[in-house]
């Protein structure tokens, strides 16, 4: 069985187990991926996808700052369903993948801004981070923007029963590649439903022209 199959059972299995306020990742509200986003100065038509969207609220405040082209993707269909259902008739305002991010045939030269919040860190073998930074860099515009929010070296070593890699931002900046542009970078401690706590490393990248 391949890595992409397993984790999707996984995932399939989290989501089908817990409510997605019971989640170790989980916030009422992304303040600090909305206001690193507001300071991209995007038009409402920029294309904005977020990786591992889950059941996050993300895609309801994009939509409440009326943005009109997000795309929210995620391995487990169930997490999506979740939203789906959330927005009611409003779903139809955004644009649902289901699907492994390190084996998705994204268009080139399309987004205008990639938002990763706790995805990349459950990426733990190097041609996974690999083909993740292939689909990235590939799917992003010239001079697009990445949102990451990533463990830092002061996390936990697992999160939902799995391990993850940890990172400060010479070593995120170092893998995703030196040749983006570091705009901003703060650390913030989350607490999980369960009062676990999680320092996160958000940063804000941007490609080059």
């Amino acid at each position: 069985m391949n890595d992409s199959v397993t984790s999707k059972q996984h995932w399939k299995q989290v989501y089908s187990k817990q409510r997605s306020d019971q989640l170790g990742w989980y916030k009422p509200h992304l303040s600090t991926s909305l206001d690193l986003i507001t300071k991209c100065k995007l038009n409402q038509q920029a294309r904005i996808i977020d990786i591992g969207g889950g059941a996050s609220t993300l895609v309801d405040d994009l939509l409440d700052s009326g943005f009109e082209q997000i795309t929210v993707m995620d391995i487990a269909q169930s997490a999506l369903d979740q939203v789906r259902c959330r927005l009611s008739k409003r779903a139809c305002l955004a644009k649902w993948l289901v699907g492994d991010i390190t084996t998705m045939d994204l268009p080139p030269n399309h987004y205008d801004l990639w938002h990763d919040r706790a995805v990349f860190h459950f990426l733990t073998d190097a041609d996974s981070c690999r083909r993740y930074i292939e689909c990235m860099r590939q799917s992003l515009k010239s001079n697009g923007h990445i949102i990451f929010g990533t463990f830092s070296l002061e996390a936990p070593k697992k999160c939902s029963g799995l391990p993850v890699c940890r990172y400060d931002i010479n070593k995120l900046h170092s893998t995703l590649g030196q040749d983006l542009i570091l705009r901003e970078h703060k650390k913030e401690l989350h607490l999980t439903p369960g009062g676990v706590e999680q320092m996160y490393l958000y940063c804000h990248f941007q490609k080059p022209d």
